[in-house]
């Protein structure tokens, strides 16, 4: 899958403005599934299967979309600032390349502090074109960038902007594509849904769970991870799997949801984790509350340095999450009513 990793993650796609991710997307599905769909939004919803007497509907989502910035104010001398589009590090913007959609490319600096050894904030930074005046400045008020990276191979490990949620969007498309070449005829009708606007709410997520009415909804997603000096205190790290969503800060997992998961995944000798995030959420809380309510879990691929230029994650962790969702995908789902 490093091919389309690498693909993905070079792609362009904040959050609204995904148009080139699913572009890139619907070719690569479109031979291994029944229907494509666009909605309102920009999601782009893949249908396959028909449902059997042992299966169910069931939504797999994943965000196209990443974080970027918005212009809100040039001025004279050219210099343009603006505001988030997204869970934006101040850390991991200052002194960061960005690339507009429309081509233009900036470096974001900040204005001198009193106090050096502070990140500055947000309104105290801009991004500098090289231009003289406001007249040479290549954008204007209201263009969207996102960060500008190349995607790296470390071996293992892959390194690059928006592995969040680009990995997910591949995983998603690795299976369809060993499903549909292996001839596996699953019970459940499938929902793919490549979804829109997460960094900014869950908006596409919200929207497709409700077009859908899901029996079951599976969030597959990047989350922190711990094993780095001084870092979080939590049980999840690179190269041990994929982790299953117990409690995230705005969702819990329906417990049965999350033992079919864990079953699945001891039955099929895939090494997992279990997840408890204090803080950020996924797809999962959107999903989970539709209509009258959805049973949903979650999927993560550990991941390094989430939110910012470079992205880490290690290649085992996702052909793992690939053989854990084949399996959960390709049989009857067995839990508790």
């Amino acid at each position: 899958m490093k091919s389309v990793i690498k693909k993905l993650s070079e792609a362009t796609g904040p959050s609204g403005y995904e148009t080139q991710v699913r572009n890139l997307v619907r070719e690569e599905i479109k031979a291994f599934v029944d229907e494509i769909t666009v909605d309102n939004l920009g999601n782009l919803i893949a249908r396959k299967g028909q449902r059997t007497a042992r299966g169910q509907k069931i939504m797999i989502a994943a965000h196209m979309d990443e974080i970027g910035l918005i212009v809100s104010h040039i001025d004279e001398k050219g210099f343009a600032r603006f505001t988030p589009v997204g869970g934006l590090r101040r850390l991991s913007a200052l002194a960061g390349r960005v690339q507009f959609l429309n081509g233009a490319m900036g470096v974001i600096g900040a204005e001198r502090l009193a106090d050096p050894g502070k990140t500055p904030p947000f309104d105290q930074m801009y991004i500098d074109f090289g231009a003289s005046s406001r007249v040479d400045c290549p954008v204007q008020i209201g263009d969207l960038a996102v960060f500008e990276r190349s995607f790296v191979d470390l071996g293992q490990r892959l390194v690059g902007k928006a592995l969040d949620d680009r990995v997910g969007v591949a995983l998603l498309i690795e299976v369809l594509r060993q499903m549909s070449e292996r001839g596996v005829e699953s019970p459940h009708e499938l929902y793919f849904v490549f979804s829109a606007q997460e960094e900014v709410g869950a908006r596409g997520a919200a929207v497709a769970a409700y077009k859908i009415d899901p029996d079951l909804g599976l969030a597959v997603d990047l989350t922190p991870s711990a094993g780095t000096p001084k870092s979080l205190r939590m049980a999840v790290e690179l190269g041990k799997g994929p982790a299953i969503t117990v409690r995230d800060q705005h969702m819990l997992s329906d417990p049965h949801v999350v033992d079919w998961m864990v079953r699945t995944a001891e039955q099929a000798g895939v090494p997992h984790q279990i997840e408890i995030l204090e803080s950020g959420s996924s797809e999962g809380r959107a999903i989970q509350l539709t209509r009258s309510g959805v049973r949903v879990g979650g999927l993560s691929v550990p991941a390094r340095y989430l939110h910012s230029p470079s992205e880490m994650v290690e290649y085992a962790d996702i052909q793992h999450s690939l053989r854990l969702l084949l399996e959960l995908l390709s049989n009857p789902v067995v839990i508790a009513p």
